[in-house]
């Protein structure tokens, strides 16, 4: 796999010592995950009351800025009555949570030994291209889990825990699905906020373009309004705010997208240029050797 002229010792790698390069990579991603969920397991009371619990709290920073800066748009969650139904739910939770914690904390390293993996079986140019990709897809994905955290969770909570379709039930919910419930608010939206660079690399091996992304613009905007409108209660304000980070993610794809469409053009005007050159040589030099022959 290796191509990277300046990593002698990449190039002679057999298979099964790819293999064993690669096990060790995920070792030390592993035990660097498993590091910092030890770390997330000590800090239980932070961890639990001020991220896990946070958002089913009024004083949760979300609810009062928007209070505080947009009454109009106020909102805040109902009672939510959190419950345990088996014995070990709560030290299970707290386990995944930990985990949890640990391989988002540890996503900016874990990125970093895939990176340490691949980078031998690129071409310098390539290497070159993607500088600075472990930064990016860090603050990407870190930035996600953020807007999961602070915007997605609290509209999701509210709604839920509001949400009555009689006055004699009452809202209850387990640790578990709570743990659920914020692992999916978080994790997934730090995953799609790699869509910028999910694109790089399908616009640089060819399955899309710009002119592809341009004509169905459209639908993108339409299966955007559809994820927004699944994640979030059924409001036009809450919706615009889940959907318009969403639509602009989609913008960026399309302008790094042109970015690459442009710099293959450019390849292949240059590699066109440098055939029609050494054609034109070659001619001019059988044309210069028949006269030669003519004359003598």
């Amino acid at each position: 796999m290796a191509k990277n002229s300046s990593d002698k010792s990449a190039n002679e790698m057999s298979f099964f010592e790819h293999l064993e390069a690669l096990r060790w990579h995920i070792l030390r991603s592993c035990v660097a995950i498993i590091l910092i969920a030890v770390g997330v397991f000590l800090a239980k009371d932070f961890v639990f009351q001020t991220m896990i619990l946070g958002p089913c709290s009024p004083d949760f920073i979300t609810y009062r800025l928007f209070c505080e800066w947009l009454p109009k748009f106020c909102f805040q969650p109902g009672h939510l009555q959190i419950i345990t139904r088996d014995i070990q739910e709560q030290f299970m939770s707290h386990v995944q949570v930990s985990m949890s914690l640990g391989l988002i904390i540890a996503f900016p390293y874990v990125f970093y030994e895939f990176w340490k993996f691949i980078k031998p079986g690129l071409y310098k140019n390539e290497i070159r291209a993607a500088r600075g990709m472990v930064l990016i897809c860090s603050l990407l994905f870190l930035t996600g889990v953020l807007f999961g955290f602070f915007i997605v969770a609290p509209i999701a909570i509210t709604f839920l825990s509001t949400y009555s379709v009689s006055t004699m039930v009452s809202n209850t919910t387990t640790l578990g699905a709570l743990v659920d419930s914020m692992t999916m608010f978080t994790l997934p939206m730090g995953l799609v906020f790699e869509l910028p660079v999910i694109m790089y690399f399908l616009a640089k091996i060819g399955i899309v373009s710009y002119d592809f992304l341009s004509k169905y613009r459209r639908h993108a905007i339409v299966v955007i309004v559809i994820i927004a409108a699944v994640i979030t209660p059924p409001d036009a304000i809450t919706m615009m705010m889940v959907g318009i980070p969403l639509y602009i993610l989609f913008e960026v794809s399309m302008i790094v997208v042109k970015r690459i469409d442009k710099e293959k053009k450019r390849k292949e005007e240059k590699e066109e240029a440098d055939a029609l050159a050494a054609i034109k040589a070659r001619v001019e030099k059988e044309i210069e050797e028949e006269n030669k022959d003519t004359k003598s």
